[in-house]
């Protein structure tokens, strides 16, 4: 919903949990019935708000030290995965272990975020629009996996 031409409002659809090696994605209950045919996707896409790191101070950083071992000394934001960043919007795959839909529960195995966390919005990864063929990354980081 827009509140002015630069100004958004996000809502919370649920919470991301995470204790002891177990990760779960848990859905508040008007949003449930939005798993109805997630099955079958072996990954989602799940976007969500690293709280921790929101304050102004944070939000107004646009430059960085050296985040990456062969990364230049500093480096914009906009090209580092840190969640501090104007938005505080992190995005993570994560393989679908389970779904429980009676209580809107998705069992992931693994989420770098910490216990509590706003969960925003999940999407179904589809290689046909999520893939990049021939992505092209900078020298300083082009020995990363080329995937996970």
């Amino acid at each position: 919903m827009t509140n002015s031409p630069k100004q958004f409002t996000l809502k919370q659809i649920g919470t991301i949990r995470a204790s002891e090696g177990s990760f779960s994605l848990h859905l508040d209950e008007e949003y449930i019935s939005a798993l109805k045919e997630l099955d079958g996707f072996a990954y989602v896409n799940v976007l969500w708000w690293a709280h921790h790191v929101d304050s102004d101070e944070a939000r107004a950083v646009t430059v960085c030290d050296r985040p990456y071992k062969t990364a230049p000394e500093k480096m914009g934001i906009f090209a580092t995965r840190s969640p501090v960043r104007p938005n505080p919007i992190a995005l993570t795959p994560v393989a679908v272990l389970h779904i429980d839909h009676e209580k809107g529960v998705i069992q992931v195995p693994f989420m770098d975020a910490e216990d509590g966390t706003p969960l925003l919005d999940i999407k179904p990864y589809h290689p046909a629009v999520d893939r990049i063929r021939e992505a092209a990354v900078p020298s300083w980081c082009e020995h990363w996996p080329k995937y996970y």
